[in-house]
Parts: C-alpha cells; sequence; structure tokens
C-alpha cells in the first residue's frame, strides 16, 4: 500500500488511517524528512514522558535537538486503538520503548513515550463501559526480550 493514499484515503476507516499516519511518521523520522514530520505532527502539541531523563530521544527527534542516526526507533508492532496508535518496540535486552500517539482529524496531538516502562492502557470511560466490561485491557506490553527484566509499570486510563 502506497502509505501517502492511505493517510488521504476516505474509505479508510478512522483507526487504519491513523495507523497509516503514524507509519509514514516514522519512515520520515527515519529518512530525515523534516517537512513530512511537521505535515503530520500539530504545531500545539502536547507531549508526556515517563523514563530515564537521559531517553527522551522522541522528542529531541520531533524538535530537531538530534539526528535520525543518534536513536533509531523500530517499530515492533503498531495497534490502533480508536483516535490512538500504540507502538512498541525494544533493542536488545537494555531499550524498551512505548509510544501512545492521538490523533485528530489526521494530525498528531498529543504524544506519550515510556522508556523501559511496562505499560498496560485500560478502558475506563463510560462509552467504554456499554461496549466492553467496565475497566477492560485494551493492551499490554508486550517485549519478547525483555519479560526477566524489572521495569517500572503504569497503566494508561483512556
Amino acid at each position: 500500500m502506497d502509505v501517502k493514499k492511505g493517510i488521504d484515503s476516505p474509505e479508510l476507516v478512522p483507526e487504519k488511517q491513523n495507523t497509516a499516519t503514524i507509519d509514514a511518521l516514522y519512515k520520515a523520522l527515519t529518512t530525515g524528512d523534516t517537512k513530512k514530520v511537521a505535515g503530520l505532527v500539530a504545531s500545539d502539541l502536547e507531549w508526556w514522558f515517563h523514563g530515564p531523563q537521559n531517553c527522551h530521544h522522541m522528542m529531541r527527534m520531533l524538535t530537531g535537538e538530534s539526528s535520525p542516526t543518534d536513536f533509531t526507533f523500530e517499530p515492533r508492532s503498531i495497534t490502533a486503538i480508536d483516535e490512538r496508535v500504540i507502538v512498541e518496540g525494544w533493542e536488545g535486552a537494555k531499550v524498551y520503548w512505548v509510544h501512545v500517539w492521538s490523533l485528530k482529524d489526521g494530525f498528531v496531538t498529543q504524544f506519550r513515550e515510556y522508556f523501559n516502562t511496562w505499560l498496560t492502557v485500560r478502558e475506563l470511560s463510560p462509552r467504554g463501559w456499554l461496549v466492553r466490561s467496565k475497566g477492560s485491557t485494551l493492551w499490554q506490553s508486550q517485549p519478547r526480550d525483555l519479560f526477566s527484566r524489572s521495569l517500572p509499570g503504569l497503566m494508561l486510563a483512556i
């Protein structure tokens, strides 16, 4: 699939459009295409980080403080849940990350970065109570190489 067509294609459901947008964002970051990145991210991006203070790798890339060669984000899984896209990656036994991107009208409006942190995403909204059981788990960290490692855990309630 041509990602550019996928982003603009009206027949795609919002979750697929959001996934295509985030896939295009990672590809643009990898190649250093700052114009493409700027076209996908809202100028008033809300950002939140949890992890060691020296590991703000994605924010450094988004702001231009670092280049694509300083840290490589290789997504291992991409999951869309409504307007959010969760991307998970790990590089060996020492580096594990989860990114939660929120999109509105095709633009990234919020970014949450979890570095060396287990994450569980649960739905706690009244809307979700009608569709799923109250407090159901929607997504959970699945790092294949790090199961024996002790990392702090957080829950993201949506």
